[in-house]
């Protein structure tokens, strides 16, 4: 209940109230006799991912419906401001992954066209996410103050002005210094009235990301970070506090895009730790739709490719700076609107400097291939049939080459379904949009049973080439972070390459991408790995496979197997 509404409930009161927000109000008649309340309008996105034009596949789609796009998300965003009260303030923000793992319209020209197409489309604050670090923290200092490109210069012949919003980053701190890298947080006045915008990544950027991108870099506990300066902040009187955190959580399958249907994950724990003085978190980095309370805090998540926005209604009390009150409401991003002009005219300038490249067929599907993890007992945590392909393409670019038997493909790395019948370089690229190297090691067999293990203590499941099998237990151990290779989740024996049984002491060269072989996602065994020569992008790799293999059809899912389908003796 706001505020006006629970004087009017008190009538007949005459002393002093304290109301279930903390603040005091006075009678009836005096409350009302007081100034209006601020209305501030907050409008939030998260995980962009440089999808400057519609997703492909049910990439493109939420709650039914088909969305995204820039030119939509800035008529939408322009439609959401326009539909503001009059006297309604509205400010726009993000929650990090702006940038990286982009299609190839925005990555080829380093993700510029984005930050201008935001910028445009009235971005104000952002949070950095982790992949804001691909490409380095030079690289993001350059995205937020402009210049060229240090090796490509500029690409399409016009100066890059830098970004017209800001970046925040408060729990990024440089290692040499102890300073923020970014400002930790801006504040923005509102007709007088104080709203703090405090933005983070989350604490584990440097486990997904490779480590040339965070290096000279440390990352901050979230919640103790947002508390130091929510604390800053009250002391130069903002009472009002939003925090933009690229971390997230994820709720039932069942909950739609406004629901909050046993919502967990790292959300939820860091809202629990955060100080109450905290209204508002913007949240993101697992892709997912949410509107929640938690901990008394209005949590959300927009999804991700700009196919949602958040539309945030705050009322503010005038005299003291509090939020009265706080809603929001997940919108769809339909392309049933005019097309904003001016990202048209931005659309069609990159494409044209991209040229021909961009829609070069490099090979042919039978079937649409998708990216999706099959369930293995009861989580998702099974093979991919385009992750089965990756690592095929993977395997043949390094198997005469390197001598490898073997490869695997981290789940993160696969960014987007192939449809069926021809596939352009710019499908491809947008499937494998990192440039990593692959990179060829000798394993024993004993690191590689650990390195399975190790799926069970990251959550995360590496895609086999067709030359692996095994067995999965769902009533063995699971591992510790200190010591993986104790779990007993794999089937003992049952780990083959090509068809012959691993052996502990014996050596296998097997293929990962640079950024796995660096420990990535946690699979800190590869670090171990010996003789590791690097060789061919791994985009290159796919390419090539895809138009010497063509058509292509989805691999089976037959490479991890459970116990159920494959008893033990």
């Amino acid at each position: 209940m706001s505020i006006p509404g629970m004087r009017r409930a008190a009538i007949g009161l005459t002393a002093l109230a304290v109301t279930a927000l903390g603040a005091v109000t006075t009678t009836p008649d005096q409350a009302d006799a007081g100034p209006k309340p601020v209305a501030v309008k907050l409008l939030a996105l998260n995980d962009f991912h440089g999808n400057l034009e519609p997703p492909s596949g049910s990439s493109g789609t939420i709650a039914g419906q088909p969305a995204g796009g820039a030119e939509y998300l800035a008529t939408q965003l322009a439609e959401l401001r326009t539909r503001a009260a009059k006297e309604q303030n509205t400010i726009t923000v993000a929650a990090g992954d702006l940038i990286g793992a982009s299609p190839l319209l925005s990555a080829a020209f380093h993700d510029e066209p984005t930050i201008e197409a935001l910028s445009l489309a009235g971005l104000d604050y952002a949070s950095v996410g982790n992949h804001e670090f691909d490409e380095g923290a030079d690289e993001l200092l350059r995205i937020q103050n402009g210049g060229c490109h240090p090796v490509d210069g500029c690409a399409d012949g016009t100066p890059y002005e830098g970004a017209g919003f800001q970046y925040l980053s408060a729990n990024a701190f440089k290692t040499a210094t102890g300073q923020p890298l970014l400002a930790p947080y801006a504040i923005h006045k509102v007709q007088g009235v104080k709203v703090g915008f405090i933005g983070m990544t989350l604490e584990g950027t440097p486990r997904i990301v490779s480590q040339q991108g965070v290096a000279g870099l440390t990352f901050a506990d979230e919640a103790q970070t947002a508390n130091r300066y929510a604390r800053e902040l009250r002391r130069k009187g903002v009472e009002t506090i939003v925090v933009l955190l690229h971390e997230g959580g994820t709720q039932d399958a069942t909950g739609g895009i406004n629901d909050c249907k046993g919502i967990s994950g790292p959300i939820v724990d860091i809202a629990n730790r955060m100080d109450p003085s905290i209204d508002v978190v913007v949240s993101g980095h697992t892709h997912q739709a949410y509107n929640c309370d938690i901990a008394g805090k209005l949590v959300t998540s927009a999804s991700s490719f700009g196919r949602l926005v958040t539309d945030i209604d705050l009322s503010i009390d005038r005299r003291t700076g509090d939020v009265i009150s706080a809603k929001a409401e997940n919108v769809v991003v339909t392309r049933d609107v005019a097309p904003d002009r001016a990202q048209t005219d931005l659309i069609n300038r990159y494409r044209t400097v991209l040229g021909p490249v961009a829609g070069r067929e490099v090979g042919q599907t039978t079937t649409e291939i998708k990216k999706t993890q099959e369930t293995l007992f009861g989580t998702t945590m099974g093979e991919s049939p385009l992750g089965n392909l990756i690592a095929d393409a993977q395997l043949a670019a390094t198997d005469d080459e390197q001598g490898a038997v073997a490869a695997f493909m981290n789940p993160g790395g696969v960014r987007a379904d192939l449809d069926a019948g021809p596939v352009t370089y710019e499908e491809a690229f947008t499937v494998q949009p990192f440039a990593n190297n692959l990179v060829t090691l000798d394993l024993t067999g004993a690191q590689l049973y650990c390195l399975l293990e190790q799926q069970f203590v990251t959550g995360r499941t590496l895609y086999p080439s067709s030359t692996v099998r095994y067995v999965v237990d769902p009533a063995g151990t699971t591992g510790t972070a200190a010591d993986a290779c104790s779990g007993t989740r794999v089937v003992r024996g049952s780990l083959t390459l090509g068809g012959t049984a691993v052996t502990a002491d014996a050596t296998y060269r097997v293929t990962v991408n640079n950024f796995l072989s660096g420990g990535g996602d946690g699979f800190t065994v590869l670090t171990g790995g010996t003789n590791a020569v690097t060789g061919m992008i791994d985009l290159d790799a796919f390419v090539a496979y895809l138009t010497a293999q063509s058509p292509v059809s989805a691999p089976a899912l037959d490479r991890i197997r459970t116990t159920a389908e494959v008893p033990t003796a």
